[in-house]
């Protein structure tokens, strides 16, 4: 009996968001008296950061500090519509919508400070840190807080945006009906090493090591966060979790996290990501975002590893120690493949 190691890859290429109906996504923005501002969305944050990437795309389109934008993610009822968060669609869809809405409010922002400052819109600019001030003379300036409140209290505006993002539909071929439902596409390349029991079936992810093009990436160190717990969730699937045997019948299922089966932080496996950046010509500051391949090429890396490791081909999710072994039984015997070198290293 021995423990063998193995080597699989899998590659993605993701595409964002929907063309159903073109998959727009709608954005308001108003100021506040104090000079901060509000963007409003029916898109909802699941945890993938979109409350803070949409905040800054809001603040650098708007030209204020990050800090004095609020993101309000409320209901369909009270927020503008949405497709909604899913298909990877969040940075690329609502993104877009949210810049078309802060360029309609900056233009009121600066048609109110240049009727403070008696000088044209066109003449003035922002410094992101809370000013206005005439191009070529910081002097002349105003604060973004005293315009909201002149706009508001003197000058009878309203600063306020609306923006929608719309992907035209795609032209049909009348005879093959092919078509092009996306316009942005994300790619990864992933290798997993793991090691496979021959006796118990048991499976460790050694390491993993991957490559993602993701765009611009508007907030790096929420990308990296976003593609390590992608990684985690990959090995829990192809590994660990299923609703079997008794979907979708609830009897005798797992009834709480205690038994339902899933890896601990003692599984999580060493992982280098390196992020390249190619931006998307319609997208927000060329962004697309991770969104669900973060982890998509975990599932077939792992599983081409294992094959790789004792020539088991599982292809039902998860890859459990006893498919492993009935795979092992069947074959005669574990039959590791070729495997060349060391870790990956990729630049």
């Amino acid at each position: 009996m021995a423990r063998h190691e193995g080597r699989g890859m899998a590659s993605v290429n993701y595409p964002i968001g929907m063309n159903l109906g073109g998959d727009p996504s709608q954005a308001l923005i108003h100021s506040n008296p104090d000079g901060k501002f509000t963007v409003a969305l029916s898109a909802i944050d699941l945890g993938q950061g979109m409350k803070q990437v949409s905040r800054q795309i809001a603040a650098e389109t708007l030209g204020v500090p990050v800090e004095d934008v609020y993101v309000d993610t409320a209901d369909s009822d009270t927020g503008p519509h949405d497709m909604g968060s899913f298909a990877s669609r969040g940075t690329h869809r609502m993104g877009n919508a949210i810049i078309v809405a802060a360029r309609e409010a900056r233009g009121v922002l600066l048609e109110a400070a240049a009727e403070e400052l008696e000088v044209n819109a066109a003449d003035l600019v922002t410094d992101g840190r809370g000013n206005i001030h005439v191009r070529g003379a910081p002097s002349r300036s105003i604060t973004v807080k005293a315009t909201a409140q002149a706009a508001q209290f003197k000058q009878g505006k309203t600063i306020a945006g609306r923006g929608i993002f719309l992907i035209p539909l795609s032209a049909v071929d009348a005879e093959t009906g092919e078509m092009n439902p996306n316009t942005a596409f994300a790619h990864a390349c992933l290798v997993a090493d793991v090691a496979v029991d021959d006796e118990t079936g048991e499976v460790e992810v050694l390491r993993m090591t991957s490559a993602y093009e993701l765009g611009r990436v508007i907030n790096p160190r929420m990308v990296e966060q976003q593609l390590v717990g992608g990684a985690w969730m990959g090995i829990s699937h192809a590994l660990y979790e299923t609703p079997e045997p008794y979907y979708p019948n609830p009897e005798h299922g797992p009834r709480d996290f205690n038994e339902y089966l899933m890896p601990g932080p003692g599984d999580i496996a060493p992982y280098h990501v390196t992020v390249l950046e190619r931006p998307a010509p319609d997208g927000p500051f060329g962004g697309k975002g991770p969104g669900e391949m973060c982890a998509n090429p975990v599932l077939p890396a792992i599983a081409n590893a294992v094959y790789n490791a004792v020539g088991v081909r599982v292809d039902e999710l998860p890859i459990t120690p006893e498919k492993i072994l009935r795979g092992i039984k069947a074959n005669g015997g574990a039959k590791p493949g070729p495997r060349r070198g060391g870790p990956v290293n990729w630049r």
